[in-house]
């Protein structure tokens, strides 16, 4: 076992300076006053924070660090089908996809990310392929960042042949989460694609993350088609719609229903503020009692050639778009970087208090406002009390070549 680590000088968010006392990876002592390990890290005052939840991404489909490929738009408007035929095409002329999966793992770490839930294809278009192989990554990285894997059906359930079979498959085969998408556009059948769904996370025990690009009331009858599952089965706290753009269009009537619905269900909201679509008003699902946190989704892939792999510049995005100047709301950003994206992914020992993972990130900023507006660099991040990554770079691990 690791010696133990007492970290030095780290102010926290209150502005108070404390000692953290660190052993076999876990926060063990806040002021740990007459101690002496063996080892000393002075923080130097700098702002500690828990390390970053990247709540939804993918490591499959990023092109960042391979040739750069112009983006192509839809020919009649955002179209998903459209745009997974054209990542089908990008994917076929790629880099490989451990090596574009380290390369944006890399990229996120660096920024301070230490939990992830990653979605992967699984369909009757690659198999298990993408998973075998992102399955092997992740056992590689697996001392820098704990990465949930999310088995998504990208070219539909019900129209992709085998899909329902490869997967139940992929669960046995190490996937955390069954995933789906838009069952009304997509498959059109709402049903039928959510009986796919909850069938495989009921069998094997695992939680839900559905894929929602639908807008209006047609995205909204879907979530609410997904509430009503979710409260029959049981599995409050266990099911995430991402995206939900229907609920940044819809009128105020059908919102607060909506709302009240998700709440009462436990289902949690993902969005990442893309660009010009529409995305579930943050601060009223809060109000509401509903989950909210974010992710970056895609990094420079066939759906936009934006991406940094930063949580606190998704933070700032949120932020920007949702209106948030106030140090409330700006806190509110930064939380669901942070504890909320925790709370939706159900992690464990998650913070900074006795008995959480020693996984934390130093910054140069005198409060997570400020974090969220101005993105400090100069950050350090730190795994179970290790340094991970320095000034964005990672740093190597044992076991790494």
């Amino acid at each position: 076992m690791p010696a133990d680590k007492l970290f030095i000088n780290a102010r926290f968010g209150d502005g108070t300076s404390r000692d953290l006392l660190v052993r076999g990876g876990r926060i063990v002592a806040i002021e740990a006053k007459g101690e002496r390990p063996i080892e000393i890290v002075d923080l130097g005052n700098a702002l500690v924070v828990p390390g970053f939840v990247e709540g939804h991404i993918h490591l499959d489909t990023s092109f960042y660090g391979d040739a750069w490929r112009p983006h192509r738009p839809c020919t009649n408007g955002f179209d998903v089908h459209e745009r997974v035929a054209f990542q089908a095409e990008n994917l076929a002329a790629a880099a490989p996809m451990d090596v574009r999966a380290r390369n944006q793992l890399d990229l996120c770490i660096g920024h301070g990310t230490t939990q992830m839930r990653s979605h992967v294809m699984v369909d009757g278009s690659v198999g298990l392929k993408s998973l075998e192989t992102i399955l092997g990554v992740r056992e590689e990285y697996r001392d820098l960042i704990d990465i949930q894997l999310v088995a998504f059906p990208q070219n539909g359930i019900l129209t992709s042949p085998g899909t329902p079979q490869l997967l139940d498959e992929a669960i046995k085969l190490g996937a955390n989460a069954v995933g789906g998408l838009d069952p009304a556009s997509f498959d059109r059948d709402v049903e039928g694609h959510l009986d796919v769904v909850f069938g495989v996370a009921q069998k094997h025990g695992v939680d839900v993350d559905i894929h929602l690009h639908d807008g209006g009331m047609l995205g909204a009858f879907e979530v609410e088609q997904i509430a009503a599952r979710t409260r029959a089965l049981g599995m409050k706290g266990r099911v995430t719609v991402s995206h939900a753009y229907g609920l940044g269009d819809i009128p105020a009537d059908a919102l607060k229903k909506t709302a009240d619905s998700l709440a009462r269900s436990g289902v949690a909201i993902m969005t990442n503020a893309p660009g010009s679509r529409p995305f579930p008003p943050v601060a009223l699902l809060r109000k509401a009692g509903v989950t909210v946190f974010s992710g970056n989704d895609n990094i420079r892939d066939s759906w936009w050639p934006y991406g940094d792999g930063d949580m606190l510049g998704r933070a700032m995005m949120i932020g920007y778009r949702s209106g948030f100047y106030t140090d409330e709301e700006l806190a509110i950003a930064f939380d669901m970087i942070t504890a909320a994206g925790a709370q939706a992914l159900r992690l464990e020992h998650y913070g900074l208090h006795v008995g959480a993972k020693a996984d934390f990130v130093t910054l140069n900023a005198v409060h997570i406002q400020e974090a969220v507006v101005a993105r400090p660099s100069g950050r350090s991040v730190y795994k179970g009390g290790v340094l991970a990554a320095r000034d964005n770079r990672v740093v190597k691990a044992a076991g790494r070549s």
